[in-house]
């Protein structure tokens, strides 16, 4: 055996003998992509970019992620996290950690407070909350997992009353780049419980959250779908009607082209149509006056506006609970204008070629724009809109979707307020510029510092990156 030869079956014998002993310390699976199991443990919500890390661990528990950890700065290498995968960024060469069996849900109901694990989606904490009469700040899609999305700032159907998801964490455990597993809140280690809350998967792993709960019961909400040849009417309709809304009305408007789906309504099926959509923390009887300048609009194809229990919220939006292929982008805005108006509907309207499922509009505002006495990284205050386009497809249409959705971006920089939103930083975000959009230079350089004191060699890299200072 030639000595090359030798190195790389010496170099195996470690690996595999190392990979065995981190099994051996774990109580979930450790897997590597010969193994049986390795493609299933990897699966993620966007099929545009599969995860192949070289090695995959199924952590049950805090002490699996230590272990994880603590292999990976053993044998230098990255470390990355999945729960559901909605992100499009690769895992390749990495110890992936599968947080997904980390799903405990507690609800401390007399101080309004849940405790959730690393895995747990929104649809256990709204469940779990409702029982109690209570609600989180959840995204608009049940099935997104409840811890990436709050420490990217999470952005709720009912935010405009409450604020970012981020605003309302009272403690963080933290697995950081040594193995450490710290508890964070503002009174210990308040520089990290900063940066976390925004600063997304930069620092560390997080095993658990604690955050506050609402007391809600019902509100008032729903869609308003209308034909797509309409799209200006409605768009700056609707434009109009956020200026004076109160904080209790959260809303987002989006153009959507329907598949010819069986399981969608059939004055839906197939169609090109704009849906607005209502979240209102109030009385059903104010909400409807509130959203008759809307209705007034004309016949809506399907108006499911009313009462809801709050635990029906992820109908609102309605977004795909299964797995898909997908590209995104986005884009903070400082207004909306008639000729913002007018370009959204030359490049996204009834009549463009346009490659998106869906271009959606959220309206900021209200509590979104005030910091909670314990601040945070969450840089998109001010902002008046959040734009997002998304188009479904798999690797073969990258090129032709990234080329549409820069050019889309680049029209409606006119608007823009220079900034993005980390939560909805796209794959093509993940460069050193297109991280700094996502905060201003004083919280870009505090970050930093942060992920120098705490991950001086970048083990936490393979994400939308936070360079050490």
């Amino acid at each position: 055996m030639r000595s090359n030869e030798r190195q790389a079956a010496s170099s195996t014998l470690i690996r595999n003998e190392a990979v065995a002993e981190l099994d051996a310390n774990t109580t979930g699976p450790v897997l590597l992509p010969t193994d049986e199991g390795y493609v299933t443990e990897c699966a993620a919500y966007n099929l545009a970019t599969p995860h192949q890390p070289a090695v995959v661990v199924g952590a049950a528990s805090a002490a699996d992620v230590r272990a994880a950890v603590r292999f990976a700065t053993a044998h230098d290498l990255p470390v990355a996290v999945l729960a559901t995968g909605h992100s499009a960024l690769s895992s390749s060469g990495a110890v992936l950690i599968n947080t997904r069996r980390m799903d405990e849900v507690t609800i401390d109901a007399e101080r309004r407070t849940a405790r959730i694990s690393a895995g747990v989606r929104w649809q256990q904490v709204i469940d779990a909350a409702g029982t109690h009469g209570l609600a989180p700040l959840n995204g608009s899609a049940p099935t997104v997992g409840a811890v990436s999305y709050t420490l990217g700032g999470g952005l709720s159907p009912i935010g405009r009353t409450y604020g970012y998801a981020a605003d309302h964490v009272r403690r963080i455990e933290l697995v950081t780049a040594d193995g450490d597993l710290l508890e964070v809140t503002a009174e210990r280690e308040p520089e990290l419980f900063w940066a976390l809350r925004g600063g997304k998967g930069n620092f560390g792993v997080v095993t658990a959250l604690e955050f506050d709960l609402f007391p809600i019961e019902r509100i008032y909400g729903g869609g308003l779908f209308f034909p797509g040849e309409r799209a200006a009417e409605v768009l700056n309709t609707w434009n109009a009607w956020t200026t004076d809304v109160p904080d209790e009305m959260t809303s987002s408007i989006a153009l959507l082209r329907l598949p010819p789906a069986p399981e969608l309504p059939e004055p839906l099926r197939g169609q090109f149509v704009v849906h607005v959509r209502i979240a209102y923390v109030g009385a059903s009887e104010a909400g409807e006056r509130l959203v008759a300048p809307l209705r007034a609009i004309g016949p809506a194809l399907i108006d499911s506006m009313a009462e809801m229990p709050y635990t029906a919220v992820g109908s609102i939006h309605n977004d795909p609970p299964t797995p898909i292929p997908f590209f995104d982008r986005s884009i903070l805005l400082r207004e909306s204008t008639p000729e913002l108006v007018d370009t959204i509907v030359r490049l996204a309207g009834a009549d463009a070629q346009s490659p998106l499922v869906a271009l959606e509009i959220r309206h900021l505002g209200g509590a979104l724009d005030r910091r909670p006495e314990a601040g945070n990284a969450i840089d998109t205050r001010g902002s008046a809109f959040l734009l997002y386009g998304v188009a479904l497809g798999g690797p073969d249409q990258a090129e032709a979707f990234e080329g549409y959705l820069t050019g889309l971006v680049a029209a409606l920089e006119p608007w823009s307020t220079g900034r993005r939103f980390v939560n909805f930083f796209s794959a093509a975000d993940a460069t050193d510029e297109g991280v700094a959009t996502g905060y201003r230079p004083e919280t870009y350089q505090r970050l930093a510092a942060v992920k120098k004191a705490y991950d001086p060699h970048n083990v936490f890299r393979l994400n939308h990156n936070i360079l050490p200072a």
